[in-house]
């Protein structure tokens, strides 16, 4: 009878699978890579793998046939406490009997109030700078960054300053897909084909050191990118409204790392210069790189902060841009064309904050982010072994992101940057580590753990397994 069932579940998998091929066009995918437009030889041909997720318990995701998968990708970064956490979920189902949307132009609610002040109350905060003051909100990370480009670049005009249209960026950034997220990103395999509807950015280099030429400290590649950064704003004087980054990791970039050197030089060069610091914490915001927010470890505050993917702990779409008070002062006018018009229909979501002021409460009562430095501590040592491997490079650690890095290999990268799952390697390595029970979405050459909070030690030594194993088959 068990084999009976286990046959029941492997079909019912694979119904699934085909009802989603027959219909489904999947982000950031190549779907011929699904089977899709080739000769139906079965789903274990294709060269990527369609997992048919019927559940979610803590770190696994749990397949329609049964199977238990580790998310050691947090599902897109964005799962803190793992699936399903029952305390979320709850806090969800409360709030939906009570206010499941309203428009928050013209209404307000008290989710969207209560998660402001506690935003607003654990944001960076920087000695002898006036704190981010209020929030704005939008759907999710990439319309996050819409709103701070545009907020920096509208509050320049609304003061008369014509000349300042230009926004910076970072050589191998990332921000999102919609059209001014793009033109602030460096990866040409997104952006190449748009590249017409772009406006230009400028883009300074990365302050990351892997692969420094002359063996320079990480701290002397971060001030030599700032260095050049200064340069950067000195040559486009009286131009430039903002420059964006991701503090301390780059993350679709390639997890490439850098010291809080860099961003205690980047705020004192906007600063000089006039110019608003936009910190993308949209990926390493809520605890990834080991304090709530990144830009704590350089003791800076940025004039705009974009927090998303986590903010919820991974239960629904949010996004929150956290501004100062004079930016808002900017904007405050009896026209009504001085005012910032843009909206999200879904805007401050009563059920989306409810959840994330659940996964806000968990960090209070559970002690997240000391469990989380013993947690990075067992990923540090079950890593290390790693630099051994022929195959490896490097492997780099920022809090509970831990980047591997391989030695290149010319179909895996696009123009010197990191792809997700790019080339024959990635899809090997992808398949090696499914095939033991672990989800890792390669990078191009960089192989990165992800984990949720709540991975458990014998779930970190599969994940050390399923890397071991996903090295062996980018060999082969």
């Amino acid at each position: 009878m068990e084999g009976r069932h286990d046959d029941d579940m492997i079909a019912a998998a694979q119904r699934w699978r085909a009802r989603d091929l027959a219909v489904l066009w999947h982000p950031c995918t190549q779907m011929r890579e699904h089977g899709v437009g080739l000769p139906a030889t079965g789903q274990d041909s294709a060269a990527l793998p369609l997992l048919s997720v019927a559940r979610g318990e803590g770190a696994w995701l749990i397949g329609h046939d049964g199977r238990r998968v580790l998310d050691a990708v947090s599902s897109w970064w964005t799962n803190l406490h793992g699936h399903a956490e029952p305390r979320i979920a709850a806090a969800i189902a409360r709030q939906a009997q009570t206010l499941e949307q309203v428009i928050l132009a013209g209404c307000s609610h008290p989710p969207a109030v209560e998660l402001a002040e506690r935003l607003l109350a654990v944001a960076p905060r920087q000695a002898g700078r006036a704190p981010l003051a209020k929030v704005f909100y939008a759907d999710n990370g990439s319309s996050g960054v819409e709103v701070a480009l545009k907020m920096a670049f509208h509050w320049f005009h609304n003061r008369g300053d014509r000349g300042r249209t230009r926004f910076v960026a970072l050589r191998g950034s990332y921000h999102g897909e919609t059209i001014g997220a793009l033109a602030v990103g460096d990866l040409p395999l997104y952006r190449r084909v748009y590249a017409p509807l772009l406006p230009e950015a400028l883009f300074a280099p990365s302050p990351d050191a892997f692969g420094s030429r002359d063996s320079a400290s990480a701290e002397q590649c971060a001030h030599a990118a700032a260095d050049a950064l200064e340069q950067l704003f000195q040559a486009h004087a009286g131009e430039i409204c903002a420059f964006i980054l991701e503090p301390l990791v780059q993350c679709a970039g390639g997890m490439r790392m850098h010291p809080p050197a860099y961003l205690r030089r980047a705020r004192e060069l906007c600063d000089a210069h006039g110019i608003f610091l936009i910190a993308d914490e949209i990926a390493v915001g809520f605890g990834r790189t080991g304090t709530l927010f990144a830009c704590e470890q350089g003791g800076i505050q940025p004039d705009l902060l974009c927090l998303s993917k986590g903010l919820t702990g991974g239960f629904l779409p949010l996004c929150a841009v956290l501004a100062t008070q004079a930016i808002y002062d900017g904007f405050l006018d009896d026209s009504r064309e001085r005012a910032f018009l843009h909206s999200h229909s879904y805007s401050g979501n009563p059920l989306a904050c409810a959840a994330a002021l659940a996964s806000l409460r968990i960090f209070d009562t559970d002690g997240v982010l000391e469990r989380n430095h013993g947690t990075a501590v067992r990923m540090a040592e079950l890593a290390a072994p790693l630099t051994a491997h022929p195959r490896v490079a490097e492997v780099r650690q920022t809090g509970m992101i831990l980047a591997i890095e391989l030695h290149p290999e010319p179909d895996n990268r696009e123009d010197g940057h990191a792809v997700e799952i790019s080339g024959s390697r990635g899809l090997r390595m992808y398949r090696a580590a499914l095939e033991h029970g672990v989800l890792l979405r390669p990078l191009g050459d960089v192989l990165y753990w992800l984990p949720p909070y709540c991975v458990d030690a014998a779930q970190l030594e599969q994940l050390a397994q399923a890397t071991r194993a996903a090295l062996t088959a980018a060999a082969s």
